[in-house]
């Protein structure tokens, strides 16, 4: 499992999820935002649309919250950027956020600051490509599939891999089939708790579970940032670190 979904899975555990829940719905709402910006209100014809409304429904995001959010895209999306910043946290851990912000010189100035509080470094845009991989991601939820006759199913369809922890498939897929993978679940009428493009570490990094805390609290912080959507790491989240990490 990749650095990224296996902390996403120890916070589920924590759970911190539901503690932010305020903040995961600010930020599909701004996906929703976005992808009305780009695409227009239609989802059957904007696939970046239908797809913030599926994590809608997987976040549980109540249906007026988001017709709400495409009804008040047309003139509030238009100051939302995209807006990328790649770094380096200590012990060389790369780091790479992804935004969608209304001022990207403040979110810049709060993101230098933290880096600077915690002693990394801030980089330049295109710095970290050779570090991380574009991939599809699918979170579902095990229910009442028999493990093994889904991932052969999903393997037939074309997934890259599909891993299984106590509660869910981490399905991953190439960019090129997400699009196509997403539509084979919807036609299996399989729940999907979240689906998205997400930076997946071509190799990862060991620190001492000391170090690698204070690198993950880095990143918490930024995580806690409104103007941020994603934070992608190449830590290793040894076992060692997982059981540190639940045991707080």
């Amino acid at each position: 499992m990749s650095g990224h979904s296996k902390w996403s899975t120890i916070k589920r555990k924590k759970g911190a999820l539901d503690a932010k829940r305020g903040k995961i719905f600010s930020r599909i709402v701004k996906e929703i935002q976005m992808a009305v910006k780009e695409g227009g209100v239609n989802p059957d014809g904007n696939p970046r649309l239908r797809l913030a409304i599926e994590n809608a429904k997987g976040a549980n995001m109540p249906k007026d919250n988001v017709e709400r959010a495409i009804s008040k895209a047309s003139h509030e999306a238009d100051n939302l950027h995209e807006v990328t910043y790649e770094g380096y946290a200590p012990g060389g851990i790369a780091v790479f956020i992804e935004c969608l912000t209304d001022n990207p010189q403040r979110t810049v100035s709060n993101i230098r600051a933290i880096y600077n509080k915690r002693g990394g470094n801030l980089g330049t845009n295109g710095s970290l490509n050779f570090i991380f991989q574009r991939k599809g991601i699918f979170t579902v939820p095990k229910g009442d599939f028999d493990p093994e006759t889904f991932e052969l199913e999903m393997i037939d369809a074309g997934v890259e891999d599909i891993d299984m922890n106590d509660d869910t498939f981490i399905i991953t897929t190439t960019v090129e089939d997400f699009g196509k993978i997403q539509k084979k679940l919807e036609e299996q009428h399989v729940k999907v708790d979240n689906a998205e493009l997400q930076r997946i570490a071509v190799e990862t990094k060991k620190l001492d579970v000391e170090s690698a805390k204070k690198v993950l609290r880095m990143i918490e912080e930024f995580e806690d940032m409104d103007d941020v959507q994603s934070v992608y790491h190449n830590l290793e989240i040894t076992d060692e670190l997982a059981a540190s990490m639940e045991e707080e």
